[in-house]
């Protein structure tokens, strides 16, 4: 994974972010050199390079809209309390919740060493079918590990709200598009009647990630995976919303050229496994039944679909001038003809 230069936008006190974590942890003296990951497209990461080591801080977007959608607090202490159930986990540092050091509360953690996948390999990497077969598998079964994790053994059981969660989800979701909805974007007023009205009981409530991509996690030399990232939006939740909002981000190769061109990671390459095989796979895994799996379906493209307009109102109304959210109307307007494929076959 690169890191940047970090967008005008993005930038933050580093004299203030050093000599805060001088104070919690034995840095050194030497302020460290600064560079943004890409994407940032809810909260913001950044690299510190110190002569000694590397860390990963996270912070709110400075344009966030409400602080319940970006707590940091939150997101550190669920890093923290699940690191030795999932290993998989980085460790978390130290949690800063001063506002005079940078206006938002923030994290720093350990940044894992390693390669992250994003819509295309990286310059000269390659795939074997089998490479490409055997990672897409464990992808899954990392997932599968996640919700085998016991939330009381974790210190996590107040980490959601329980019993309900589909519901809440439809809900919520449809309350979040219409909220972020912008006058040149699509109602989805079809979608969400149809979601309301088809919406399965839970299955079970576990950990979930809510963000499973190939693009956080991390992946070593030999493409076992060493790390997951992005934990902002775990929460206690059914296992096959979780995996329907995996499954959102999965194109494969004999989808139509639209869904394809709009791939945020390499599923589409021979040898991944296709979305039948994923839930295949997680059947046999958990033993849960996958029933109704349209509705799933479509409140994954649905929940893709109010992210991606809740990104493009920020680029919409000037909250952020990264020019990538630009295209996220033409998104939007994609996912609304998908769910209507589905809803109608």
């Amino acid at each position: 994974m690169t890191a940047g230069e970090v967008r005008a936008e993005d930038r933050f006190d580093v004299v203030a972010v050093h000599a805060w974590l001088k104070s919690t942890m034995d840095i050194g003296d030497e302020r460290p050199r600064v560079r943004q990951f890409p994407g940032g497209a809810s909260n913001l990461t950044y690299l510190l390079t110190y002569p000694d080591r590397e860390l990963v801080l996270r912070r709110p977007p400075a344009s966030r809209k409400a602080v319940s959608a970006h707590d940091m607090r939150r997101e550190y202490l669920v890093q923290q309390r699940l690191k030795p159930v999932y290993p998989l986990v980085p460790e978390v540092y130290g949690l800063c919740r001063d506002p005079a050091v940078i206006g938002a509360d923030f994290y720093v953690m350990q940044r894992i060493q390693g390669t992250i996948l994003r819509r295309d390999l990286p310059a000269g990497m390659t795939l074997s079918e089998r490479q490409a077969h055997e990672l897409s598998t464990a992808l899954v079964d990392r997932l599968v590990d996640l919700h085998g994790v016991d939330p009381e053994a974790a210190g996590l059981a107040d980490l959601g709200r329980g019993a309900g969660y589909v519901g809440r989800q439809v809900r919520g979701w449809t309350a979040r598009y219409s909220a972020a909805r912008t006058g040149n974007a699509p109602d989805f007023a079809a979608v969400t009647t149809w979601l309301a009205a088809n919406r399965p009981e839970d299955v079970a409530t576990v950990v979930i990630h809510n963000d499973w991509r190939l693009d956080n996690v991390v992946l070593d030399a030999e493409l076992a995976v060493v790390g997951v990232l992005d934990w902002e939006m775990a929460t206690l939740g059914d296992p096959l919303m979780d995996l329907a909002g995996a499954l959102a981000y999965w194109p494969q190769a004999d989808d139509d050229a639209v869904f394809r061109e709009l791939r945020r990671q390499p599923t589409h390459l021979p040898g991944m496994l296709t979305r039948a095989e994923v839930i295949a796979r997680y059947r046999e895994h958990t033993g849960l039944a996958c029933a109704d799996w349209d509705f799933y379906e479509v409140f994954g493209l649905f929940r893709l679909a109010a992210i991606a307009q809740q990104i493009y109102y920020r680029y919409h109304h000037g909250q952020t001038g990264n020019p990538a959210f630009a295209d996220f109307r033409r998104l939007v307007e994609y996912l609304e003809s998908r769910c209507h494929t589905v809803i109608g076959r």
